[in-house]
C-alpha cells in the first residue's frame, strides 16, 4: 500500500453550516456606544459552509492551506508569520483556535449569500468557521461560546466595529429576540411559533440584494461619532430597540401587518441616524414595494451603500413574485435572493474517514 492512500485513510472530514441573518431590527442597539439594547432577528438559509480535511501533520508538507471558493483562492496559510495574508477574518479565527500542531488541514469556505450583502454573511462564515475547528481541540464550545469566539475574532484581533446580534443569530438559528444587558453580554430568546405561522412568514417574505458590497464608510463613522456622544438612553437608539419589542409581540401574535410596520419603522430609524444609510438604490426597492402593497420593509444590517432589503409580502404570492420581477426589471443590479427559515443555528458534523 502506498505512503499516499495510507494518508488518504487517516484523513477526517468535518463539515459545518450556520445561517445568515435578515431583518435585524434593533440593530444598531447591540454596540458598545449603545451599552445594552434589544434586537429582534431571523436566521436564514442560504448557509455559510464550511469543510475541513484534517490529517497529522508530517512536517513535510503545507500544515494550513485555505480555499476561499468565491474568490477563486486557495493558499498556503504560515501560521508564524506575522499579520494577515488575504484573507484576515478566516486567518484570525484559524489563529484564535490554536489546532493542535500535530494536524494539518485544509479548510473550505463557501457561501451563496453575496459577499457585502448586509445580512451577517461574515459573522456566520467566522461561526461556521470556529464551529468546525472547535471539534480538533478539547471539550466543546455551546452555540454561545461560539458566538463570542467570533465576536472576539472581529472585535479584538481585526479591530472593526462590531454589534454581538449577527453572531448569536448565527449560532442559534431560527428567529430571535436578544436582550443585550451590557455589552457584549446578552441573552438569547427563541421565538416560538406555531408551523402555520412559521411557514406563512417564510412565504411572504423575500431578500432583495442591491447588486453592491456594503462596505464601512465615512457615514457609518460619523453615526458611531455621534451616537457614542449622546449616550445609551438617546432618542434616536430608544427608537431601534422598541421595534424588537414591537416585531416579537406581533409574530407571537401572527400579526403580519404589525409586523411590517415594526420594520417600516426601524428603517426610518435608522434613515434618521444619517440620511445615507438609506441608499438611493434602497428607496427605489422601497418605494416599489409601496406601490405594489408590501406590509413593510427592512434595509439588512446597518445600512448604508450596497447591501440588501428585506420585504415582508401580502396574502397573495402571485403578487409577490410579480413584485420580485419588477423590481429585477427595474435595475440589472438589484437580484432576488431565494431564502428559507433556518430553524437551526450552527451545525458540524464528521463525514468519516476518505479512502
Amino acid at each position: 500500500m502506498t505512503r499516499k492512500l495510507k494518508s488518504q485513510q487517516r484523513k477526517r472530514v468535518i463539515n459545518s453550516v450556520a445561517p445568515i441573518r435578515i431583518c435585524d431590527n434593533g440593530g444598531w442597539t447591540d454596540t458598545w456606544f449603545a451599552e445594552h439594547g434589544k434586537v429582534f432577528n431571523i436566521g436564514v438559509y442560504p448557509y455559510a459552509e464550511v469543510q475541513l480535511e484534517v490529517m497529522p501533520y508530517d512536517g513535510r508538507s503545507d500544515r494550513i492551506i485555505i480555499h476561499a471558493e468565491n474568490y477563486g483562492e486557495r493558499y498556503v496559510r504560515h501560521p508564524d508569520k506575522e499579520g494577515w495574508e488575504r484573507h484576515p477574518l478566516l486567518e484570525a479565527a484559524i489563529q484564535c483556535m490554536r489546532v493542535p500542531k500535530d494536524l494539518a488541514f485544509q479548510v473550505t469556505i463557501f457561501s451563496e449569500a453575496p459577499a457585502g450583502a448586509g445580512t451577517g454573511t461574515s459573522a456566520a462564515v467566522t461561526v461556521a468557521l470556529i464551529g468546525a475547528l472547535d471539534r480538533l481541540t478539547p471539550g466543546r464550545m455551546t452555540p454561545h461560546e461560539v458566538a463570542y469566539m467570533a465576536h472576539k475574532v472581529e472585535v479584538e484581533l481585526l479591530h472593526q466595529q462590531c454589534g454581538i446580534q449577527d453572531q448569536l443569530c448565527s449560532a442559534y438559528g431560527g428567529i430571535n429576540y436578544m436582550e443585550m444587558h451590557r455589552f457584549p453580554h446578552a441573552s438569547v430568546s427563541s421565538i416560538q411559533i406555531p408551523n402555520a405561522i412559521w411557514w406563512e412568514l417564510e412565504r411572504r417574505l423575500s431578500l432583495v440584494f442591491l447588486g453592491k458590497s456594503h462596505k464601512s464608510s465615512e457615514v457609518h463613522k460619523k453615526v458611531i461619532r455621534e451616537l457614542e456622544n449622546a449616550g445609551p438612553d438617546c432618542r434616536k437608539i430608544a427608537d431601534l430597540r422598541v421595534t424588537a419589542e414591537k416585531s416579537r409581540d406581533a409574530l407571537y401574535a401572527g400579526d403580519f401587518e404589525a409586523l411590517g410596520r415594526a420594520m417600516i419603522e426601524n428603517t426610518e430609524a435608522q434613515g434618521r441616524l444619517h440620511s445615507e444609510l438609506i441608499s438611493p438604490h434602497a428607496r427605489q426597492v422601497i418605494e416599489i414595494a409601496r406601490v405594489n402593497g408590501a406590509l413593510g420593509w427592512k434595509v439588512n444590517g446597518a445600512g448604508g451603500d450596497g447591501g440588501s432589503i428585506t420585504l415582508l409580502n401580502g396574502v397573495c404570492s402571485d403578487a409577490k413574485r410579480d413584485l420580485i420581477r419588477q423590481i429585477e426589471r427595474t435595475n440589472s443590479l438589484f437580484k432576488h435572493i431565494p431564502i428559507y427559515l433556518s430553524r437551526y443555528g450552527l451545525r458540524t458534523w464528521e463525514t468519516g474517514s476518505a479512502v
